[in-house]
This record gives structure tokens, C-alpha cells and sequence, in this order.
């Protein structure tokens, strides 16, 4: 992240995403796949490291392997096998989602996963209680623990959607987008841009 000062000289936290040119790779049409999509590849890959079956699927579009994958829905244009998207279709403010995996946070407890405040006090003989779950639910009946209980567990790695993120820049000739506010993900992860 960075930050950048707007015309009222406020100090606005942005991201920065590097999004090169993405190739079709693929386009579906609702006669041969049910549905209407266009299959975007980005970010080189080596042909050793591509099964034969994606080799394939790229030489069709006649475009290099490519490591990741996505589709979009992109209605009334026109786009064929080859053809290239680019941080063209952005304006400078406008509002996009974008789409990527959280930063794992390990296993963690349930104050830090969950938001629980503990089991009350240090007093009335409470030894280290306050990080601890309390009740997990009823006794004899039924005898178990029920399934979706906040224990617990490993957190974050997971997919997670920021809405409503204003384009601040767009900087064509390094291909570099300057988004408002924080993106899920570590530095160099991927993100899907969507309008």
C-alpha cells in the first residue's frame, strides 16, 4: 500500500495493482457451454510446467501458457480468440470490486478469530479466562458439540471480495492501476479487477 493527496490536500490510502494486458483465451457462448463468458489468461507460464491438455487450450487461442485463468462476463463487445484486454476498459473514478485470497493467519483462538471478549474478569477465581471460548453448548442432551460452532481454527486463506473501490489513477504506459483503500492478499498475490 501507499498513500496520495487528493486537490483538498487529504492524504488517501491506496493500492497499487500491476495488471498487464490479458489474452482471451476462450470464449463461451450459450449454444456450445450453456452460458456466455470470455476466458481471460494472464501472466506468463512455462511449457514445461503446462499440462498438455492447457498447451492445448492455448495454442487454439494461438497465445503462450499462461499461469492463471478467469472469466468475465462481457456483454456487448466483441471479442475473439487473441484478442487482448487492457486497463483500457478502466476511467479514472469509478468503482470496482476486487477479488483475491486473504492473508493466512494460522490457527488462532477465538478472541482473535471470532471477536470473543473472554469469560469475564481476573476476579472470583478466574485464572487465565480471559482469552478462553466458555460454554460450547448443552450437557447431556445431546452429548456432542453441534457442527458450525465458533471454536477454534485456522483463519484468513480464504476468498475474500473488497467492494466499492474507487479508481483513483490509472498509469497506462506501466500498466498500473491506483485503487483507493487495501486489496485482499499479500504482496504479489493475484487479484480479479471487476466493474
Amino acid at each position: 500500500m501507499t498513500s496520495v493527496f487528493d486537490e483538498d490536500r487529504k492524504n488517501i490510502p491506496c493500492t497499487l495493482i500491476y495488471a498487464e494486458p490479458n489474452v482471451v483465451t476462450q470464449v463461451k457462448t450459450e449454444e456450445t457451454d450453456g452460458y456466455t463468458a470470455v476466458q481471460l489468461g494472464f501472466d506468463e507460464a512455462k511449457e514445461k510446467n503446462t499440462t498438455q491438455a492447457l498447451q492445448g487450450h492455448f495454442s487454439k487461442a494461438g497465445t503462450t501458457p499462461k499461469r492463471k485463468l478467469a472469466e468475465f462476463d462481457f456483454e456487448g463487445e466483441d471479442l475473439g480468440l487473441g484478442d487482448t484486454v487492457g486497463i483500457d476498459i478502466f476511467e479514472e473514478g469509478e468503482f470496482v470490486d476486487v477479488t483475491g485470497i486473504s492473508k493466512g493467519k494460522g490457527f488462532q483462538g477465538v478472541v482473535k478469530r471470532h471477536g470473543f471478549h473472554g469469560v469475564g474478569g481476573r476476579t472470583h477465581g478466574q485464572h487465565n479466562r480471559e482469552r478462553a471460548p466458555g460454554s460450547l453448548g448443552p450437557g447431556s442432551t445431546p452429548s456432542r458439540v453441534f457442527k458450525g460452532m465458533k471454536m477454534a481454527g485456522k483463519t484468513g486463506n480464504g476468498r475474500v471480495q473488497v467492494q466499492n473501490l474507487k479508481v483513483l489513477k490509472i498509469i497506462p504506459e506501466k500498466n498500473l492501476l491506483v485503487i483507493s483503500g487495501s486489496v485482499p492478499g499479500h504482496k504479489g498475490s493475484y487479484v480479479i479487477v471487476e466493474k
